[in-house]
């Protein structure tokens, strides 16, 4: 949601589609895998949802560097979409009995 809020008057489109599309992904993914009937199956998308974040954390720098948002908003995203993948890889350990 706060990708959302961020961007709400972005005019860089392409950007904009895409850093949108990269949020939705990581909670959706989490969700479709969780759906699956397989340890595997979950697993999976858990690690395809952690690259949605990484792929999100690469367009925040980017959209820092062309002044889309602040510097101050980008550390705020970089650091929750961080925790986000330490989450992802915690989540992923455990349903893995790592």
């Amino acid at each position: 949601m706060r990708v959302y809020q961020v961007l709400k008057d972005c005019r860089d489109y392409g950007l904009k589609d895409q850093m949108t599309s990269a949020a939705v992904s990581v909670p959706s993914n989490i969700a479709e895998g969780a759906e699956r009937d397989s340890k595997a199956e979950f697993v999976r998308f858990l690690h395809i949802a952690k690259g949605c974040a990484a792929e999100l954390r690469t367009q925040v720098y980017i959209a820092s560097q062309i002044g889309v948002i602040e510097i101050q908003t980008q550390k705020e995203l970089v650091d929750e979409l961080k925790e986000i993948s330490s989450m992802l890889h915690g989540l992923i350990k455990a349903v893995l009995g790592e």
